[in-house]
């Protein structure tokens, strides 16, 4: 489900996906790529993470625009409230 909601989020036009996630897609891309790079440049490798990178952003992003609670936006991302603070902090 999240990487069918990422598929739609970058077929949005510019002003759409500006509208949806408070960033245009040119930005989004730059940030993942850093996020990409703080990834692997981590020493200790332990448990794969439940999102990979993009979808990590985007559900940061999501609850930045929206402010809506953890366990609100780990319902949608079907994952558990406290992978998405932890996500959140991380990102």
């Amino acid at each position: 489900m999240s990487h069918d909601r990422l598929e739609r989020l970058r077929q949005l036009n510019r002003t759409r996906f500006k509208r949806h996630t408070g960033i245009y897609p040119e930005t989004f891309a730059e940030m993942e790529i850093v996020l990409d790079q703080r990834e692997r440049s981590k020493k200790k490798s332990g448990r794969p993470p439940a999102l990979n990178t993009a979808q990590q952003l985007l559900l940061t992003l999501e609850f930045w625009r929206e402010y809506r609670t953890f366990a609100h936006v780990g319902h949608d991302w079907n994952i558990h409230e406290t992978t998405v603070q932890r996500t959140v902090e991380r990102v």
